[in-house]
C-alpha cells in the first residue's frame, strides 16, 4: 500500500486531527474495509439475536453466553466501526479528544468482554463434560454470575487508561484511537504486561485445561463405548464444543497481531514497528466481529436449522431437535 518500512512519526505532530502516516488512497481502503465489514457484521449479528428470539429450543444456559458475544460484536460494529471509517474518510481522528476516550475505551471494553466470555464458554464445556457431577449442580444464577464477571473484568481494564493507567490516544494512522503505544513509559508497560497476562494469558491458559480436558474425556468414552451412558445429549454437546474451540483459535488469529504490536512497543522502539502492522493488527482485531456468526452456523446444525427456519418462515416446533436422555442444566432453555 506504498506504506514505509517503519512507523516515523515526528513529536510535532498534532495528536487530533494532525498529520497521518499514510496517504488518503491508503485511509479510503481502510474505510471501505470497515464499512463492508461493519454492514456484514451488524447484519449477522442481528439474525444471531433473532434466532433467539424466535427459537425457544436455543435459549439455553450455554447460548445465553454466545447471546452476550453477540452483543459484544455489535457493539464494536455499530459503534467503533462507524467512528473509524469516518475518521479515515476525513484523513485523520475528527471527534476531538473525548470521541478518541470514548471510541478506544469502548474497543477495549468489546474486546476484553469477548475473552471473558470464551473462557466461560470453555468452563461451561469443561463441568458439562468432564464434571457432569459439578456441571448438573450449575444453574441459571452461576451462569449469569459468571458473565457479569467477564463483563465487570472488561469495565476495569478498559476504564484504567481513563483515569491514567496508561492512556488512549490516535495511533499512526491518525484516523483511530487505542491504547498510546508510542509512549512507552512506565505506566504503558505495566498497564500492557497486567493486560496481556490477566485478559490473555490466564484466559488462554484456562481454556487450554479446560479443553484438553474435553478431549481426553471424549476419546475415554469413545475407547470404552459408552457415550450413551452418560446423562448428556452427545451429539449436540460435540456440536457446541467444536463450535467454542473454532471460535478461541480464530480469536487468537484476530487478537494476537495486535498482544504484538503491544509486546513490541514496550520492550523496543515504537517508532520502529513496521507501519503495516500498525495497520493491520487493529484491523485484524476488529475482524473477530464478524466471522463468529459464520461459525455458529457452520459448526452447529442446530444453529443450521434455525437460520434455515427463520429463511423458510418456519415455526420453531419444526427446527426442534428433541433429546433422548435428561439435559444438563447448560442444555436446559432459560425459560423453563
Amino acid at each position: 500500500m506504498g506504506m514505509d518500512s517503519g512507523v516515523n512519526i515526528s513529536d510535532d505532530v498534532a495528536p487530533y486531527g494532525g498529520e497521518s502516516a499514510f496517504t488518503q488512497l491508503e485511509h479510503n481502503i481502510v474505510a471501505a474495509y470497515l464499512i463492508t465489514a461493519g454492514v456484514i457484521s451488524l447484519a449477522s449479528n442481528i439474525v444471531v439475536l433473532l434466532m433467539f428470539v424466535k427459537f425457544k429450543e436455543l435459549r439455553t444456559a450455554t447460548n445465553f453466553i454466545i447471546i452476550n458475544l453477540a452483543f459484544t460484536d455489535i457493539g464494536v460494529a455499530g459503534i467503533g466501526y462507524p467512528m473509524s471509517a469516518a475518521s479515515d474518510i476525513h484523513g485523520s481522528w475528527k471527534f476531538g479528544y473525548t470521541g478518541c476516550q470514548v471510541y478506544a475505551a469502548l474497543n477495549i471494553f468489546f474486546g476484553m468482554a469477548s475473552i471473558g466470555l470464551l473462557t466461560v464458554v470453555a468452563m461451561d464445556r469443561y463441568l458439562t463434560i468432564c464434571r457432569p457431577d459439578i456441571g448438573q449442580k450449575m444453574t441459571v444464577r452461576s451462569y449469569n454470575l459468571l458473565i457479569l464477571a467477564a463483563w465487570l473484568n472488561a469495565v476495569f481494564w478498559s476504564s484504567m487508561p481513563i483515569v491514567g493507567w496508561a492512556g488512549y490516544a490516535p495511533d499512526p494512522t491518525g484516523a483511530t484511537c487505542t491504547i498510546n503505544w508510542r509512549q512507552n513509559d512506565a505506566s504503558f508497560i505495566s498497564y500492557t504486561m497486567a493486560v496481556i497476562a490477566v485478559n490473555f494469558v490466564l484466559p488462554l491458559s484456562v481454556m487450554f485445561y479446560c479443553y484438553y480436558n474435553v478431549s481426553v474425556t471424549v476419546r475415554r468414552y469413545k475407547a470404552g463405548n459408552c457415550l450413551d451412558s452418560i446423562n448428556v445429549d452427545w451429539s449436540d454437546q460435540m456440536d457446541v464444543t467444536k463450535m467454542s474451540i473454532v471460535m478461541i483459535v480464530m480469536f487468537l488469529v484476530a487478537w494476537s497481531p495486535y498482544s504484538l504490536v503491544c509486546l513490541w512497543a514496550s520492550f523496543g522502539d515504537p517508532m520502529t514497528i513496521p507501519a503495516p502492522m500498525a495497520i493491520i493488527a487493529p484491523l485484524f482485531a476488529k475482524s473477530s466481529t464478524f466471522y463468529n456468526p459464520c461459525i455458529y452456523v457452520v459448526a452447529n446444525k442446530k444453529f443450521r436449522r434455525a437460520i434455515i427456519g427463520m429463511i423458510r418462515c418456519q415455526t420453531r416446533q419444526r427446527i426442534t431437535i428433541n433429546t433422548q436422555v435428561p439435559m444438563t442444566t447448560s442444555q436446559q432453555p432459560l425459560t423453563q
